[in-house]
């Protein structure tokens, strides 16, 4: 099986280490960002599996980092991870082609996804 990788883009340093320890079996290579306006980049460097998305960011939110994530990289997968559970919100990232949604209260459920999504990409 392929070692998988991830880009982290959460301004807060213990939610970044959080969420690496927690899928450091699914991707034990593991990038961080912290500012929006470092992210296109940091995933242009890495091109990681997977990208975790906070929506709130300094220098601009998680939904323009997605857009612009998905407009270099249509094959970018990106899984917005957020406090903010709104309706409009989840559509919104949908739209700026986000493949999932979860909330940091529910962090088993954004490992779930991402199991599913590496089984399914290894068959």
């Amino acid at each position: 099986m392929k070692q998988r990788t991830i880009l982290i883009i959460d301004d807060n340093p213990q939610m970044r280490r959080t969420l690496k320890a927690l899928l450091n079996d699914l991707a034990p290579v593991c990038y961080e960002c912290g500012d929006g306006r470092a992210a296109l980049a940091a995933y242009l460097q890495y091109r990681p599996d997977w990208v975790l998305m906070d929506l709130k960011l300094a220098g601009t939110d998680g939904l323009a980092v997605t857009a612009a994530l998905r407009a270099a990289d249509p094959a970018a997968r990106v899984l917005i991870v957020t406090n903010y559970d709104d309706p409009a919100l989840r559509e919104a990232a949908r739209e700026a082609g986000a493949f999932g949604f979860v909330l940091k209260e529910n962090l088993l459920e954004m490992r779930s996804l991402l199991e599913s999504a590496s089984q399914r990409h290894n068959q």
